[in-house]
C-alpha cells in the first residue's frame, strides 16, 4: 500500500448523491484517493461509495462544515482536497487546485469555478459575489469565489482552529488563513449542472440565505 504521504486525500461531503458518487469516483485521477463525508445520507451514498472504493466515514451532526472537519480529521495525507460530490465539479481538475500546494507555490488554493448555463442559480452567484467583494474590501484578499474545490496543507489547516460545523466552514478557512499571513491563491474550474437533485446551499433562496447568514456571522 502505498504512503498517503505520497498521495492526496480529496474530502467529499455527501448528504443524499447516490446518483452522482459513481461517476464522480470513477474520474478520481491517479494519486488522488476518495475520502468520503456521509452527513446522515438516506439514499444509500454511503453504500455506493464504500462500493466503488473510497473510504467512508460516518458523521452524524449535520452540517456542511462539520462533514469537512470529520474527513479532515480522519485524513492522513499531507494534502488534502475538498471538493463537492454531487457531479457539479469534474475531479480530473483536481492537479490543478492541488499542484499550487503541493509545490510550495500556495498556502490554499480555491478553485473558481466558471459556470455552464444553468448550472449556478442567480441567487447563489450573486451571494458568493458579494461575499467576494466583502473579503476584498476588508481584507485585501483578492478572490472571485468561494470554490469548494481547494487545497492545503492537512497539519496548518488544522491548525487554523476552525469553528464553525455549517455554511459558513469556507469563508472562516479562507479568513483564518488570511489572519495566518496564508498565500491564497485561486484557478479556475469547470462547474456544471450536478447529477440529480439540488444544491443544498445554492438550489433554494432559503438555502442560499442560510449560507449568507453563516458567512456574515464569520465576517462579523
Amino acid at each position: 500500500m502505498r504512503s498517503l504521504r505520497r498521495v492526496i486525500e480529496v474530502i467529499l461531503p455527501v448528504l443524499d448523491e447516490a446518483p452522482a458518487i459513481p461517476a464522480v469516483l470513477s474520474a478520481i485521477p491517479s494519486g488522488f484517493v476518495p475520502l468520503v463525508v456521509d452527513n446522515g445520507s438516506r439514499d444509500g451514498s454511503a453504500d455506493v461509495a464504500g462500493h466503488y472504493g473510497a473510504t467512508v466515514v460516518r458523521e452524524a451532526r449535520r452540517g456542511f462544515g462539520a462533514a469537512c472537519f470529520a474527513g479532515l480529521l480522519a485524513a492522513r495525507s499531507e494534502v488534502v482536497c475538498f471538493m463537492d460530490c454531487d457531479g457539479s465539479l469534474d475531479p480530473r481538475e483536481l492537479p490543478r487546485v492541488a499542484g499550487p500546494v503541493a509545490g510550495g507555490e500556495a498556502n490554499l488554493c480555491l478553485g473558481a469555478r466558471v459556470a455552464a448555463p444553468g448550472a449556478w442559480p442567480w441567487h447563489g452567484r450573486a451571494a458568493n459575489r458579494l461575499l467576494a467583494l466583502e473579503l476584498r474590501r476588508r481584507h485585501g484578499i483578492t478572490l472571485t469565489d468561494l470554490g469548494p474545490m481547494r487545497a492545503a496543507r492537512r497539519e496548518p489547516l488544522l491548525e487554523l482552529g476552525l469553528n464553525d460545523r455549517g455554511s459558513g466552514w469556507p469563508l472562516e478557512m479562507v479568513l483564518a488563513a488570511a489572519a495566518r499571513g496564508w498565500r491564497v491563491i485561486e484557478v479556475e474550474v469547470a462547474y456544471r449542472p450536478r447529477m440529480g437533485g439540488r444544491s443544498k446551499v445554492t438550489g433554494s433562496v432559503r438555502g442560499t440565505l442560510r449560507a449568507v447568514r453563516d458567512m456574515s456571522a464569520q465576517l462579523r
